[in-house]
């Protein structure tokens, strides 16, 4: 089976970088920002991944792990209606003109009512993800289309900030229907990496943005559910949930016991209506410490062992005009480090996550330009540097740093301040 997920650790002595790069003009457009907070309406705990869309529209973006979101509205658009969702709650409609910036919104849990009926129509859940793989050329977009998407790659060690990079990219998102691959054009980015904080120790996500992609597994099966990789997972029905106030099945599944080889396990959400997939959230089996090891390290220091502690993925999907699209992915990886003659070892947290915050449908392909397009192997962050820039971003859509990113960046800026007065 293939995997996608490469990490570079390798001994490092670069030093700060200051400034930024832009790969692109700023953007004048004048829009409005506003800004709030999901809630549960019960419990009043913070609601992560809520998907926040302009109605009729492709503008949108999605909460971060405080519940946080801000959007960039177009002018042209302040008339419009912001509508909320989130898996197992009741969709809500805000006028635009209206919202009150920093408030609070509740959503409502909603309540699902299984019956044995609605799954007995197929002969198993194997059955069912088999039917969803095969129907992606009907319910999914069929069409070239440039994607615009928020990029976030961060390290820490234990629980500190060490290293963040920011972009905003392109995909050319091929048909569903096809099997050619993406492409991904860099727009905007910026990076800072305090390498103290490293133990002179540099950790590297290889492939940056195409990695959050490949996550998409409608378009990518062959990384989790190829034809010859379902037969070794156990798949069961659980409580089904809605979203939309649409019913939606879900799938339970993991490796069957007599496999060595480590396998993912989780859970798979799929429409009742279209049978499309519209969530997925799964986790690597990191147990046999020396395969898993395998998956993930592409190079380190002959004296140093690395092996994963976690593995963790996730995408969104959303729908429009009756065809589904990939909209979000995270992924979060955890390693243990440990070195050779010394005591204590080291933990570290590499997390991305990419956002699609615009799309349109191409009715030709699209004139790219070299410097601009990156590859499956490109290590983002040594591409791009800088966080001195307050406004880098223009009218680009972002996803809000949750409060210890946001925290970690104001002392990167403190940081470049003194490295342009030495």
């Amino acid at each position: 089976m293939k995997h996608k997920f490469y990490i570079y650790i390798v001994l490092s002595c670069l030093l700060f970088a200051s400034g930024f790069q832009t790969l692109t003009a700023q953007i004048t457009t004048s829009f409005t920002e506003i800004k709030g907070r999901i809630i549960d309406e019960q419990s009043k705990n913070d609601l992560v991944f809520a998907d926040i869309i302009i109605k009729d529209t492709n503008i949108g973006t999605i909460t971060n792990s405080d519940g946080m979101f801000a959007i960039k509205v177009p002018d042209s658009l302040i008339n419009k209606t912001l509508v909320i969702t989130h898996l197992g709650y009741q969709k809500k409609e805000i006028k635009i003109s209206s919202f009150e910036n920093d408030s609070k919104i509740t959503l409502t849990p909603a309540i699902t009512t299984l019956k044995e009926i609605e799954v007995t129509t197929f002969k198993d859940a194997e059955a069912l993800l088999r039917l969803t793989l095969k129907n992606r050329s009907t319910v999914y977009n069929n069409n070239n289309t440039l994607m615009t998407a928020f990029y976030r790659e961060t390290i820490k060690k234990r629980n500190k900030n060490a290293s963040l990079a920011e972009a905003v990219v392109h995909i050319h998102k091929q048909p569903y229907s096809n099997s050619k691959d993406d492409a991904i054009d860099l727009i905007k980015s910026r990076k800072k990496t305090d390498y103290s904080r490293l133990d002179t120790l540099a950790i590297k996500l290889q492939g940056g943005p195409f990695s959050n992609l490949y996550t998409d597994i409608i378009k990518y099966p062959e990384f989790i559910f190829t034809n010859e990789a379902i037969p070794l997972y156990q798949f069961s029905f659980d409580k089904s949930t809605r979203i939309n106030n649409n019913l939606v099945y879900v799938i339970n599944f993991k490796q069957k016991p007599n496999i060595n080889e480590p396998l993912y396990y989780g859970k798979l959400y799929i429409d009742a209506e279209t049978l499309a997939l519209t969530n997925a959230v799964y986790s690597l089996n990191v147990t046999n410490r020396e395969l898993s090891s395998r998956m993930y390290i592409r190079k380190k220091p002959n004296r140093v062992e690395v092996y994963p502690t976690e593995a963790t993925y996730r995408v969104n999907y959303r729908t429009k005009n009756g065809k589904w699209h990939y909209a979000y992915s995270n992924i979060l990886l955890t390693f243990k480090v440990n070195w050779k003659g010394k005591l204590f070892n080291s933990v570290y947290t590499l997390n991305s996550e990419m956002a699609v915050t615009d799309w349109e449908i191409l009715d030709s392909k699209l004139d790219r330009k070299k410097e601009q397009t990156i590859k499956p192997t490109t290590i983002l962050t040594e591409e791009a540097s800088g966080f001195s820039d307050p406004e880098f971003w223009g009218e680009y859509n972002i996803i809000e740093p949750e409060k210890s990113i946001e925290s970690a960046i104001e002392k990167i800026k403190k940081q470049l301040k003194k490295d342009e007065n030495i």
